[in-house]
């Protein structure tokens, strides 16, 4: 060892006498060491929204501006099929209505009662007023049925609107098939299971009244039931049915696959869905009512005026209203929960990924 120290990269050692200083000749770019380079992905930005939501898990404000942004931008998918299915089906009662009120006066029963409240009924009015109750009631079945179809269709709308594009009535009816029959066959299961839990709640009340003689012990175990009622209703709808929808028409599985495709999102997130469903049904209820009420009391008001149009202005408030609600409810309602499906999957399975992919914005 010399004692001096090497001399710096890029430089060479000093030969014979030392000269005086002259200015620094520029250098050759030297490469970076490899360790300088990252060595990871770098992150995407935060903000890519192809459609009507950014593709990342979404907030409150996120899914009501989406839903709005849906329904605004599909309106013929979303607004029109709801509207479509209600009109139809509600057409059913009041053309019934109306060609028994033209035709005879089978059912003028109900504007004579205002009348007269002693008056009555013959057996042809007793017998109209079955047929025109007996066709709301097929009306209203069918109208069910149909929310339930339209219901799959604002699936494929919410998820094509996510990466940003848009589909017609035709195509998101389209988009439905091999799914139809599944989707009435998940909601009649979803009904029976409904109709089980209300038979458990009902019968210790029904058993309590008959065996012992004080009413008392039945109406506070109904109060309890009632209650019980509430809280199994919200659990089942939340845990098993809110996002089995959308996840039996885009995954392509089984009613009882979707089921678990369901309660598997949802596992953790209870208060979360139960809050953003909660205050969309608000919303929306809020909203039909603001429309359907002013048209019930125009109904009323007409029956009240002409009571021979008494039954027939009850008939045509109601089938308005409902398909006003549909235009409303329906749309609104089955946007939020399917942006709630999709940001469970974005939280719980990275699907934001894939989504990106489908867009465009990422290649596979």
């Amino acid at each position: 060892m010399s004692g001096v120290w090497p001399p710096p990269p890029g430089e060479q050692p000093q030969q014979g006498p030392a000269t005086p200083p002259t200015s620094p000749q520029p250098q050759p770019a030297q490469p970076q060491p490899a360790w300088t380079q990252p060595a990871w992905p770098q992150p995407l930005p935060p903000a890519h929204k192809p459609g009507a939501i950014p593709l990342r898990p979404l907030g409150l404000g996120d899914m009501l501006d989406g839903a709005f942004r849906l329904v605004r931008f599909n309106p013929g998918a979303t607004v029109g099929a709801s509207v479509l299915v209600a009109a139809v089906a509600m057409a059913i009662p009041l053309g019934v209505t109306t060609a028994m009120t033209v035709t005879g006066d089978s059912l003028e029963w109900f504007g004579t009662t205002i009348e007269d409240p002693d008056y009555e009924p013959g057996n042809s009015e007793i017998i109209g007023m079955l047929v025109a109750f007996g066709s709301f009631f097929v009306g209203s079945v069918l109208q069910a049925i149909g929310a339930i179809l339209v219901a799959g269709m604002i699936s494929h709308v919410a998820h094509a609107a996510a990466i940003g594009r848009k589909l017609t009535l035709a195509q998101a009816w389209a988009a439905t098939y091999g799914n139809r029959w599944r989707l009435i066959g998940l909601a009649l299961f979803t009904g029976l299971v409904y109709v089980l839990v209300l038979a458990v709640a009902v019968t210790p009340v029904v058993v309590l009244a008959i065996v012992v003689d004080s009413p008392i012990p039945a109406i506070l175990v109904g109060i309890l039931m009632f209650l019980l009622l509430i809280v199994a209703t919200l659990f089942l709808t939340v845990r098993l049915y809110l996002l089995a929808v959308p996840a039996l028409m885009l995954e392509r599985t089984g009613v009882f696959g979707a089921f678990r495709r369901a309660w598997q999102l949802s596992t953790r997130q209870f208060w979360r869905l139960f809050g953003i469903w909660l205050l969309a049904t608000l919303i929306v209820g809020f909203a039909s009512q603001i429309v359907s009420v002013p048209i019930s009391l125009v109904a009323s008001f007409v029956g009240i005026a002409q009571p021979d149009l008494y039954f027939i202005a009850t008939i045509a408030g109601s089938a308005i209203s409902t398909v006003v609600a549909a235009a409303i409810v329906a749309p609104f309602s089955g946007a939020v929960t399917n942006l709630q499906y999709l940001d469970q999957r974005i939280r719980k399975e990275s699907y934001e990924v894939e989504l990106m992919e489908q867009a465009g914005l990422l290649s596979r």
